[in-house]
């Protein structure tokens, strides 16, 4: 048996992929939310390589797609053999900024300095199968990272992390999987690939990318004892941690339920398209002044 069946089978454990049932949890079952759109999300990985790179992601990709990803694509048309100069500012808004250590100073000078990109699509997928999905989505990530990608950018929520968080988080989930916790494997991959906070002081702040996990996205509108200065970043780091709080008790306990407990409102996404990647069909879930 090769190095990637080895690995994947090590990582996905005992997780029946691309079925309803993901087999049994060490905890209680993961509760997944009801669609509100005929809308299915799917995942967009951008990779970058280097310079005259992209045959190599090519072939590196074409080889995870064969072996642990056969319902992924590689976007040939969408990528390209040289640099898009694009990619600085576009990592410098993604990187996520919750986890102290998510990217170091060599990650940026690996987006400054990469010569090719690629971009894969994942399939479709309902609430049932996100988490198992994204879990595959995660070893596409690692695969990549060793096998010629230099930076990884999740394109569907518009999140990216250092190559030493994204393995980070793929030793995570490998563990989580490995003894079928589907609770701890999906927050997992609701912190590798949905981001938050994002909004401003006015509109609140939000998670978008919950519905790669089954979930709805989080928007909390906040009241500050100033409200004549700008939120800091502790405080936009407590929003982010009630954000991830109510994203583990909607795994947790449903979605229905967390409602009840936070006495919040299940809306649409009006914030995007209903044909746009970030467009959560399950909604968003509205907590609303909250005292920081």
């Amino acid at each position: 048996m090769n190095w990637m069946r080895r690995s994947v089978l090590a990582f996905l454990g005992g997780l029946i992929l691309g079925r309803p049932s993901l087999g049994r949890a060490s905890s209680k079952s993961s509760a997944y939310a009801v669609s509100r759109s005929s809308y299915k999300p799917r995942h967009v990985l951008c990779f970058l390589g280097r310079e005259d790179g992209l045959a190599a992601l090519l072939q590196s990709a074409r080889a995870a797609i064969a072996n642990f990803g056969d319902d992924f694509t590689a976007d040939e048309d969408g990528s390209q053999d040289e640099p898009d100069d694009r990619m600085v500012r576009s990592f410098n808004i993604c990187w996520d900024r919750v986890d102290p250590d998510a990217y170091e100073e060599a990650d940026e000078d690996a987006v400054a300095t990469h010569g090719s990109v690629l971009y894969v699509l994942g399939p479709p997928m309902s609430a049932e199968v996100a988490v198992a999905t994204s879990a595959r989505a995660l070893v596409f990530v690692q695969y990549m990272l060793d096998h010629g990608a230099i930076a990884v950018k999740g394109e569907t929520a518009g999140v990216a992390h250092g190559i030493r968080r994204w393995k980070e988080l793929s030793g995570q989930a490998r563990r989580a999987a490995d003894s079928q916790d589907l609770l701890t494997l999906a927050k997992t991959c609701r912190l590798a690939f949905a981001r938050r906070p994002i909004g401003d002081d006015t509109e609140g702040m939000a998670s978008v990318g919950n519905h790669l996990v089954g979930l709805p996205d989080v928007h909390v509108t906040f009241i500050r004892k100033d409200d004549q200065q700008p939120s800091t970043n502790a405080e936009q780091l407590e929003i982010a941690a009630l954000i991830d709080d109510i994203g583990d008790q909607m795994a947790r306990d449903g979605v229905d339920a967390t409602l009840a407990a936070r006495r919040a409102a299940l809306s649409d996404d009006s914030r995007y398209d209903e044909d746009e990647y970030k467009f959560n069909p399950f909604g968003v879930v509205t907590i609303r002044d909250k005292k920081l």
